[in-house]
């Protein structure tokens, strides 16, 4: 198929309104479109260069957890919750009564990407690691109701209050199980010949496209686009999310998404997607630079504490994949006491390695500013 003759679908007659059948995406594609070529040579090798770093970085595990966590609260804020990155790597105990329910769903993400990379490992990507990954996803959240780890059995909608106003209605829930099968059978098909990062562009479009949950569509479409490149060996580590680029760009992001269903233009989405993996590959190589020499600088800051340097090269561990801390959480997490963990503490704030939050004076709350700054905020 050329994405220049390709017709992305049609409008099915339903009782009372109308819904899309976009086409199967199974098949050969190919294009004309010269800017494609260069998009995708630049990716593949903005790519290559965030996946050396995934290498070479020590204990890059660590960092990694920050990825994700980043990667869960971005993603999260695209379908409304208010959560900062501070909260998002806090203890459930230190957030404020008013925000726990955005922070389960940012956590929930959390723990549905761990999960699906654990399976990955074993399994291949399937509609099955998918709808597991959704169920945790939803577990104890405002969407708990809307069939988690389940396919749609019902007609849904994109914008709108209902069906009569909505801004999409994605194909009926009689056709999903086709579409889905389709879909899962691109992943991975071998006797065609599209480059992966073609490949998982169009299958955003396409699984968005189908919405094929009652809730947490974009963000399980979203999480689709690390497992995707990890099961195919483009990365050794969750190290690309693109969510912090379409959420500053959602406009462009959902008109492109749209275009495609009104006016073909699969082109213009390939072409759109590529440049966010650029972006974002180099913008992620960019922050592992930065934690490289921070840690140069830390491990210098270790060194000049002597006889206090065991400990302190603990916490800094620590505080590489939990920025946020209080006393009980380093207690636990050295396993060292109370009064060690305070003095602990007290030594890295003194010498402004830690800061404490202005607002938290009777639950004190310390954060490693200087690293968390490195991941930005949303």
């Amino acid at each position: 198929m050329r994405f220049e003759e390709f017709k992305s679908g049609a409008w099915e007659e339903q009782y009372q309104y109308k819904s899309f059948l976009p086409v199967p995406v199974n098949r050969e594609w190919i294009w004309q479109d010269p800017r494609i070529n260069v998009l995708l040579e630049d990716a593949t090798r903005a790519l290559g260069e965030l996946n050396a770093y995934t290498r070479i970085v020590p204990d890059v595990d660590l960092y990694i957890k920050m990825h994700i966590a980043l990667e869960a609260n971005t993603s999260s804020g695209i379908e409304g919750t208010n959560t900062t990155i501070d909260e998002a790597v806090m203890d459930e105990r230190c957030i404020l009564p008013e925000h726990r329910d955005d922070w389960r769903e940012v956590r929930n993400y959390v723990n549905a990407m761990n999960n699906a990379l654990e399976r990955l490992a074993t399994l291949p990507l399937s509609m099955r690691l998918l709808r597991d990954t959704h169920e945790i996803l939803l577990k104890g959240t405002r969407g708990e109701h809307k069939s988690p780890g389940e396919f749609r059995k019902s007609q849904n909608w994109i914008g709108g209050a209902s069906l009569s106003d909505a801004a999409f209605i994605p194909p009926h829930h009689t056709v999903i199980d086709d579409l889905l099968s389709d879909l899962e059978k691109f992943w991975h098909n071998e006797s065609i010949h599209v480059p992966h990062l073609v490949r998982i562009a169009i299958s955003h479009y396409q699984f968005e496209t189908i919405h094929p949950f009652l809730d947490g569509n974009g963000r399980i479409g979203r999480l689709l686009i690390p497992l995707y490149l990890i099961s195919n060996k483009l990365l050794d580590k969750p190290s690309l999310y693109l969510s912090d680029y379409l959420f500053k760009n959602r406009g462009i992001y959902y008109d492109s998404l749209t275009r495609v269903r009104e006016s073909n233009d699969i082109g213009q989405w390939v072409r759109f997607f590529l440049t966010a993996v650029v972006e974002t590959a180099g913008k992620g190589r960019n922050t592992f630079e930065s934690i490289l020499k921070l840690r140069q600088e830390m491990d210098q800051f270790v060194v000049s504490l002597g006889r206090r340097a065991e400990d302190a090269r603990n916490l800094m561990l620590l505080l590489y994949s939990k920025p946020v801390i209080d006393v009980r959480s380093v207690q636990e997490g050295l396993e060292i006491s109370y009064e060690r963990a305070n003095r602990l503490i007290a030594s890295f704030s003194e010498n402004n390695i830690i800061s404490q939050f202005p607002d938290r004076q009777r639950d004190r709350i310390f954060t490693f500013r200087r690293y968390l700054s490195l991941f930005g905020e949303k």
